[in-house]
């Protein structure tokens, strides 16, 4: 398993009792608390330097999605794909580019301590998409829609009556994005915006991408409001009755350059993980484990423990990510935020590769972005009942397969996943 793939980190939630199980209480309030740590082992090992103990929680993977979980369990902590890069007078990012400032993405960049450090784009900088040739700005208001010179007028008007339910029913099966686009907003809508779009977010091919995989909150707004903006409508309604999650700071009790290297269940409950570390060999013992790695990665390690599991994750798609040929979209970044480049200069951002060039750059050399293809969910769906009826309780598959690419989208899977495990652990009791 190599250390690049899982930017080795991984996230211990220590318990200070000795190795036993412990009795099923009633909900009592418990506070987690968390490190992060590289490779997983199970063994009564000290951690921290202190008394054999077993922790409430261990996270493998410290990306994104591991750190957001770490901080939703610990609120008592080093990025995956996100890397900033600064060179020669220009800073610009290896990962996304920027994120949806959602509530739950602030409330973690808040918890960070990262409030006074967020840089906001420009919100008049103009989005243009290529089609017959020529550069065509993309409509930043509703107001801008008469004006908007892509789409004919036939194209307009049938992508209004869709959006308000006036189309063909639903097929009745998992729909890629390209079918649900097409039969909700029209081929044009489709052709001139969803697919460029499609295209430099996900590098893959719109029709073997899921909707609901890979765009579930637009998927849902038809399931809940029988057309895209009944949804709308209806979802602006519950978010003002939903509470915003608890802020609390995240600690720094981080473990680098750990490498998980095998995981076994407890006779008596929990898990054993291993771990190659500097110091050599470290075994820990947890009630629950998350699993937030690639897929691929998780599938080498549950192996043992599920071959159904295993099997399913192995399935799941990552496009390569290509480069040289083949741009798929391109970020102004120098003119969307401020200090991206030298005076007199701009700094460009090209996207390329993905499901339509697979074959450009060898994986090795390239990052791996997730694509959700038509029956992803079924395949996640798959490898999480497989451990769930083979007894492995408290162990959670987590990361950007599981809730999506976008920083937003890890973010809310985090306090998904840290939901599910403080679940688990209300089972046990805390003196």
């Amino acid at each position: 398993m190599g250390l690049s793939l899982l930017r080795s980190s991984t996230f211990v939630s220590p318990f200070s009792k000795p190795n036993h199980q412990l009795p099923p209480r009633s909900h009592k309030p418990f506070k987690l608390r968390c490190s992060v740590a590289e490779g997983p082992t199970i063994s009564a090992s000290k951690i921290d330097g202190g008394e054999s103990s077993i922790a409430d929680c261990v996270i493998v993977g410290g990306g994104f999605s591991g750190l957001c979980i770490a901080q939703a369990l610990a609120k008592d902590r080093i990025g995956g794909n996100i890397s900033t890069v600064v060179r020669d007078g220009y800073l610009w990012e290896e990962g996304p580019n920027s994120f949806q400032p959602s509530d739950p993405i602030l409330t973690m960049a808040v918890d960070s301590g990262l409030k006074d450090d967020l840089v906001l784009g420009d919100p008049d900088a103009p989005r243009f998409v290529l089609w017959d040739g020529i550069l065509r700005p993309v409509p930043a208001k509703p107001i801008d829609l008469p004006f908007f010179d892509l789409m004919s007028i036939g194209g307009k008007l049938r992508a209004g009556f869709g959006a308000i339910g006036i189309r063909p029913p639903p097929p009745g099966h998992e729909e890629s994005v390209e079918e649900f686009v097409r039969h909700n907003l029209g081929a044009e809508v489709f052709e001139r915006l969803i697919e460029p779009f499609c295209s430099g977010v996900y590098a893959g091919d719109p029709s073997k991408l899921s909707m609901k995989a890979a765009f579930g909150r637009v998927w849902k707004l038809e399931e809940i409001g029988g057309s895209i903006i009944g949804g709308t409508f209806q979802t602006i309604q519950e978010r003002n009755k939903t509470p915003k999650p608890p802020r609390d700071p995240l600690g720094r009790n981080v473990k680098l350059s750990w490498k998980l290297s095998n995981i076994t269940k407890l006779g008596s409950g929990g898990y054993s993980l291993t771990y190659e570390t500097p110091e050599g060999i470290v075994s820990l013992q947890s009630r629950s484990v998350v699993m937030a790695i690639p897929s691929h990665v998780a599938s080498n390690l549950l192996h043992p423990l599920s071959a159904a599991a295993a099997d399913a994750l192995i399935q799941f798609y990552y496009p390569p990510v290509a480069q040289g040929i083949e741009t798929l979209g391109t970020i102004y970044s120098s003119s969307l935020f401020p200090n991206r480049a030298p005076p007199g200069r701009v700094l460009l951002l090209n996207y390329i590769g993905g499901a339509t060039n697979p074959g450009i750059l060898s994986k090795t050399e390239g990052e791996l972005v997730e694509a959700f293809s038509v029956g992803h969910l079924d395949l996640l769906d798959t490898a999480k009942t497989a451990l769930r009826d083979s007894g492995f309780h408290g162990l959670f598959l987590g990361g950007n397969y599981v809730s999506g690419v976008a920083l937003g989208r890890c973010v809310e899977g985090a306090y998904k996943a840290a939901a599910e495990v403080e679940e688990f652990l209300s089972n046990y009791a805390y003196n």
